[in-house]
């Protein structure tokens, strides 16, 4: 009787704290859960656009339906609750309400309620499928330094300045959500992990839920029963750093045999910034140039062979001294944080303050140059 004593204020559903909408409500929020309205996909259900409120003053949502057949959708609807119940942050995406009840089949049912991002998720912008237009080429290089800063802020909350420490475990370009201003929220916290505030291993949280995180995001260290820790979101913001600005998916086809986002960003830099860099950022000469390049591949001494006439066009391309050196302080930091070995990665305290400071120069030479920004 006193271990069940003891577990149940784990068990107890903190639902109760968030308002509750109806199953009736948020059927009709969505059209009855049309397909016209799905959005996108969670860890562990589908997302929904949808309109809540009285006729005048309904406010569009996110709605997020848990699939319940998953048999970790239940915990992570418990671990979302209990990481955002308490947490309020501008880089956080806000949970509004929550729904757990029956639909009209009688099966049981779950979601989650948030404020809608109108800008969707940062993967479209980077990564817009092709039937769209090129979405990607609206994000500037002042843009991506803005998104890079505002996770960071977010991750920095969550890490230090929670009354307990959150572990994300699941950062990605698209979780981050994207507001009407572009600024960057936060969001899908599925496989969140609350940390102990105490030594004591009593006061653990029950929400380990298998494979902490996305293949290519995940840490080195989870893939062999690693604990989730500060460290491993660490990790996962390195490679969404590497990933903004390269414009290349971790699990892209071209990364096998040893090779990764991380080693191909290490290896080629700084002297092939220009060959690697997303071609957006590049003035037009050069990205005329280096679209045309270059079979890249991983040999045993770790370097990118290049054919050497198109290398030699490629260093004659000058670009603006101010954004090579903003570029390479970004990428040096994504490879920092996405270290193979925990204890050598950045914190994110410190991966806050520096983007700062890199954001600062940046700006401060375009203003000496009399630039527009």
């Amino acid at each position: 009787m006193k271990k069940s004593k003891k577990k149940s204020p784990s068990m107890v559903s903190t639902i109760s704290l968030l308002p509750n909408v109806s199953y009736k409500e948020l059927h009709q929020a969505t059209g009855g859960f049309s397909p016209s309205n799905l959005i996108g996909y969670g860890s562990f259900g589908a997302v929904y656009k949808g309109a809540l409120g009285q006729e005048e003053r309904k406010r569009p949502v996110a709605i997020k339906v848990l699939n319940l057949q998953h048999k970790r959708a239940s915990k992570s609807f418990m671990a979302e609750c209990n990481a955002l119940r308490n947490i309020r942050h501008r880089n956080l995406v806000k949970i509004l309400t929550c729904c757990s009840s029956m639909d009209y089949s009688g099966n049981q049912f779950k979601a989650l309620v948030y404020e809608f991002m109108t800008n969707g998720s940062l993967d479209i912008w980077l990564h817009p499928e092709r039937d769209n237009e090129n979405q990607s080429s609206n994000l500037s290089l002042l843009q991506r330094l803005n998104i890079a800063i505002d996770v960071a802020s977010a991750i920095d909350y969550l890490h230090n300045h929670s009354a307990q420490p959150i572990i994300h475990c699941d950062l990605k370009p698209s979780n981050i959500l994207l507001d009407d201003d572009m600024v960057a929220h936060v969001s899908d916290f599925g496989l969140a992990r609350l940390l102990p505030t105490t030594d004591d291993s009593s006061q653990k949280q029950s929400s380990t839920i298998g494979i902490k995180g996305s293949i290519g995001y995940a840490a080195p260290e989870y893939g062999m029963g690693g604990e989730a820790s500060t460290e491993g979101d660490m990790y996962s913001y390195g490679i969404f750093l590497l990933e903004m600005f390269l414009r290349k998916r971790p699990t892209d086809e071209m990364f096998e045999d040893g090779l990764n986002l991380h080693n191909f960003a290490k290896m080629s830099l700084p002297e092939r910034l220009v060959q690697i860099v997303d071609p957006i950022l590049l003035p037009r000469e050069v990205e005329e140039t280096q679209t045309s390049t270059l079979a890249r591949e991983y040999n045993n001494k770790s370097e990118i062979q290049t054919d050497e006439d198109t290398l030699d066009i490629v260093n004659l391309c000058q670009i603006d001294a101010n954004v090579h050196k903003c570029l390479v302080s970004v990428l040096e930091i994504g490879l920092a944080c996405s270290m193979e070995s925990p204890k050598e990665r950045m914190n994110m305290e410190e991966v806050t303050r520096e983007m700062h400071l890199i954001k600062n120069a940046f700006l401060g030479s375009r203003i000496r140059r009399g630039g527009l920004i």
